[in-house]
């Protein structure tokens, strides 16, 4: 089957490269009749891909160690659900995984509302940029990432899962990006392509619901990978700024962008070329955050190394980025419109969306850092959390502050409801105040707050008195989200800054105090029963004002494979309140463990603020009718 599946890899990538030229040859004769030819050439590239994918994972359930992917990723003793996840643990399984996510969003355009509105002109267009993208992955899996190399002899054995990557997190965080990456390969295309077919502005309203989709899988897929990484020794709590962190951030704020100027442009009829390349930057940003996973350029706790995909994918980006650049600047008679004050709602989303990319620009330059001061440092250096703290806290606080007040600007110009702002702003100078009272005083956590707090006034008030809001589902969906943003900005606001944390050393029967809890160390329990790891566990007891609060059971762990490493499973006290955390961090044979234990205060509302947003997204789709 390994021939097999290269070789339909590699027809495919021809069919889609004829694809492409049939394409663009019809639209240089503006002869649109071939559609249909089209749209089954993408159905047949779908086929294709689902079977060689159904192919790598048999290979991974069953541990045909023939195949070297196979043979990376798996061993005898890694569980099943672990084996499945392997599918996307590599550079070649996560490119099949990503162009498996592509193609099968493509099938998917064909059936709905919003493709049947496209008039032939735009669907060949349409058509000629999506092949263009597949062709990109197919020519990745059919050189530099080829999963289905064979391996001869083959070994009685693999060399197993990283542990790091042996985690509940593994099953969801990696396939929500790339569903997100791939989701906006829609909006992409179907941007340029009305730019170029002279249908400048209806594919706003075609890509709405495609885009909603993209910026959902992504945000789950980012806010999982928060939790993971607090789950996980090392990896510097929920958000460390590490630079494969900050590079799925950094498409993520580039969408989150393009959502407002989307609606500026929906209802002000402006901004249409400042979308297209905000959709396009979007997309391509989704590229560089591979470039960093893979390229080797940049050092990272969560990069694969170097490989050599790092040429070909910044190829793609610079051709992209001009092909965007060249369709921005074709002359549409429909690039009209301007924002008359920006002291009105379609103001106030547009500051609010150029403060969204001017933090994707900060933190740009950030990861590339790096790579930049090597033109002048011998011995460059990235910039470590604090720098992002300083520079990048404000700004998501400012954003906060314009999230309250924004649904109480008009649409044309001026505060449209002066009761309900009022009412908005006394309640942040409240709960400044109450706060600061409870002797919470950084100056940035008191602001980020008092922010918080107000937007949820805003909210509630939003509902009380915009009466129309209240059957208008979309608008549940904007304003639930808005909700789950100020949950997570008190729970950022206060989980950073006032985090207690220790260190100890205890024999058995010793207490470490931390903050106002006592944390007691009863026992080290030894399991060797496991063939594929050895497990150590501290059994503690934690009090609080002398009152059992709960137990913990940090873990040490020896797995199969890795026995050069050791790998630390951290134990909680689940609260939405004040978390107890605790993490072993090494043991003697006399019994005594090196403890670190921290108290993070409202660390479970950034988890609960981010579900309630990725679900409630779902509201703001908008029913497209067929033509």
């Amino acid at each position: 089957m390994h021939a097999i599946s290269f070789t339909a890899l590699l027809l495919s990538m021809l069919a889609a490269v004829g694809l492409t030229a049939l394409a663009g040859m019809k639209a240089l004769k503006d002869d649109f009749g071939t559609v249909a030819l089209l749209e089954k050439g993408q159905i047949l590239l779908t086929v294709v891909v689902l079977a060689v994918s159904a192919v790598l994972v048999q290979a991974l359930v069953v541990r045909d160690f023939s195949y070297v992917y196979v043979r990376d990723y798996t061993d005898t003793f890694l569980p099943l659900f672990y084996a499945v996840t392997a599918f996307w643990a590599g550079q070649n399984g996560s490119f099949l995984f990503w162009y498996l996510c592509v193609a099968v969003m493509g099938w998917c355009m064909i059936y709905t509302p919003g493709y049947s509105r496209m008039d032939g002109r735009t669907k060949v267009f349409f058509w000629m940029l999506f092949f263009l993208v597949e062709i990109f992955f197919l020519f990745a899996l059919t050189g530099p990432s080829n999963p289905f190399l064979k391996l001869d002899p083959v070994p009685a054995d693999g060399r197993g899962l990283n542990p790091l990557l042996q985690n509940p997190g593994m099953i969801f965080h990696p396939p929500l990006l790339f569903l997100g990456y791939a989701g906006y390969t829609i909006p992409f295309c179907l941007a340029l392509a009305c730019r170029l077919s002279g249908n400048g502005r209806e594919w706003l309203d075609l890509c709405r619901n495609w885009n909603i989709v993209a910026w959902i899988f992504l945000t789950s897929g980012i806010i999982l990978g928060a939790w993971w990484s607090y789950m996980e020794l090392g990896w510097g709590g929920y958000w460390a700024w590490d630079p494969v962190e900050n590079a799925s951030l950094i498409p993520w704020l580039a969408g989150t962008a393009f959502i407002h100027t989307a609606i500026v442009g929906r209802t002000r009829k402006t901004l249409l070329r400042t979308n297209v390349f905000m959709i396009a930057l979007t997309f391509l940003l989704c590229f560089f955050a591979t470039f960093v996973v893979r390229s080797g350029l940049i050092e990272s706790l969560h990069a694969f190394g170097g490989s050599r995909m790092g040429i070909p994918l910044l190829v793609f980006m610079v051709a992209g980025l001009a092909l965007t650049v060249y369709a921005c600047l074709v002359q549409r008679k429909d690039d009209t419109g301007h924002i008359d004050d920006f002291a009105s709602r379609p103001g106030m989303l547009f500051v609010a969306s150029w403060l969204f990319l001017c933090l994707a620009g900060i933190v740009f330059l950030g990861v590339i850092w790096p790579v930049l001061s090597s033109l002048w440092s011998e011995n460059p250096v990235g910039l470590d959390a604090g720098f992002y703290n300083r520079v990048c806290l404000p700004l998501f606080a400012l954003l906060a502050l314009i999230m309250s007040v924004c649904p109480w600007f008009s649409q044309k110009s001026g505060i449209a409801d002066k009761v309900a702002l009022s009412t908005v702003l006394g309640a942040g100078a409240g709960a400044a105040a109450v706060i600061f009272a409870l002797g919470y005083r950084q100056p940035l956590a008191l602001l980020s707050g008092a922010a918080g707090f107000m937007i949820c006034v805003s909210v509630v008030l939003a509902f009380i008195r915009q009466k129309g809001m209240r059957s208008f589902l979309p608008a549940w969906g904007a304003y639930g989200v808005h909700l789950g943003v100020a949950l997570m900005v008190i729970g950022v606001a206060f989980s950073g800054p006032y985090k207690l944390e220790s260190e100890a050393v205890l024999a058995k029967g010793e207490s470490m105090t931390v903050g106002a809890y006592e944390v007691r160390y009863l026992d080290l329990i030894h399991d060797h029963d496991n063939p594929a790891m050895d497990m150590h566990a501290a059994q503690l007891d934690v009090f609080l004002g002398g009152k059992p609060v709960g137990k913990l059971a940090p873990e040490k762990r020896l797995y199969r494979n890795f026995e050069q490493s050791t790998f630390a499973e951290v134990s909680v006290i689940p609260s939405l309140g004040e978390e107890v955390y605790a993490t072993l961090l090494g043991f003697n044979e006399a019994g005594s463990v090196s403890l670190k234990v921290s108290i993070n205060p409202l660390v479970n509302w950034i988890w609960i603020g981010g579900t309630l947003s990725c679900l409630i997204a779902f509201l703001c789709w908008r029913k497209i009718e067929r033509r």
